[in-house]
């Protein structure tokens, strides 16, 4: 399949129903107005659902039957195990044991199969597909598909179709990179500025070096844990190199301080992950112009870790 514009309109109208539209908020930043898409407001807790939902809505009835595999620290997970109960699809679900407890007991809740694995020391893919090839599933990766960058991209065309102004530049939440390469196929004419936690910035330096850098053995820890991706794939990479998208790094300060922006200033609840884009504005790591947007990607954390953040 070839993803493109077009294949994010076909995406679209086939979720339409699926998956809720998610609001468009001005917010007043020091530097000036800017527009949040807010997907933490989606059912599931972030964007994942959009991908999700335009994959399993394409499996045969037969694939249906057998059900699906995927691997996650959480939003992914979740999004799969929700629309794979709708569609009546049997999910597992192979997460790190140290995903948050939030994520896990919310993809459990939607009745999917959890299986842990070490982050450290397992290859969650090779699991995941092991899994798969035992019991004849389809696996449904998180980003390296083109029915999940397109289903992503739908926010895109939202954006464009809710934001007053001219859209001119997207900060977008990146990890493997399905809802930035998706936005950037949604909204052609704009800017894409991926954004990731510092050290692990491999979309970042692939697209500096043009060609993908893995992220390295020692890279530290941080409280994004839905953008911890060691390795972006073709697909994403690919067409965010393409559009010419650039990206910035944040600190783990500037992402605490995103998180409690976000709260005091507008009452929502993003998780680290999910803050980063609005991270790189209020840091100043990039302008804030007419028609600058930022993704807000995901809500699902930990409530006892987001009172000491916002505190």
């Amino acid at each position: 399949m070839i993803v493109d514009e077009n294949a994010v309109v076909a995406a679209a109208h086939r979720i339409s129903g699926m998956v809720e539209p998610t609001p468009l908020i001005a917010a007043e930043l020091p530097q000036g107005r800017v527009w949040l898409k807010a997907e933490c407001l989606q059912t599931g807790g972030s964007f994942k659902l959009r991908g999700a939902t335009n994959r399993l809505m394409q499996l045969s009835e037969a694939e249906r039957r057998a059900g699906v595999v995927a691997f996650s620290s959480g939003n992914h997970a979740q999004g799969v195990a929700i629309a794979a109960k709708r569609l009546g699809i049997p999910a597992a679900i192979v997460m790190p044991g140290d995903a948050p407890a939030l994520k896990v007991a919310g993809t459990r809740a939607q009745g999917a199969e959890v299986v842990f694995y070490d982050r450290a020391g397992e290859d969650r893919v090779t699991i995941a597909q092991a899994l798969a090839d035992q019991r004849g599933a389809v696996l449904v990766p998180s980003f390296d598909d083109p029915h999940i960058v397109a289903g992503q991209g739908t926010a895109g065309l939202e954006i464009v179709e809710q934001c007053p102004e001219r859209v001119r530049r997207i900060l977008v939440c990146c990890g493997g990179g399905g809802l930035s390469a998706g936005i950037a196929l949604a909204v052609p004419d704009a800017e894409i500025v991926c954004v990731e936690p510092g050290g692990w910035d491999d979309m970042g330096r692939s697209l500096e070096v043009g060609h993908i850098v893995p992220v390295a053995r020692d890279a530290p820890p941080t409280l994004c844990d839905a953008l911890q991706t060691p390795r972006v794939s073709e697909i994403t990479f690919g067409i965010l190199h393409d559009r010419g998208a650039r990206a910035v790094s944040v600190s783990e300060a500037e992402v605490r301080a995103a998180v409690r922006w976000a709260w005091h200033e507008l009452q929502l609840v993003v998780e680290p992950g999910g803050s980063v884009a609005l991270a790189a504005l209020l840091a100043g790591k990039v302008p804030v112009e007419p028609g600058t947007i930022a993704t807000l990607s995901g809500g699902n954390i930990d409530p006892a870790l987001h009172a000491a953040l916002v505190a």
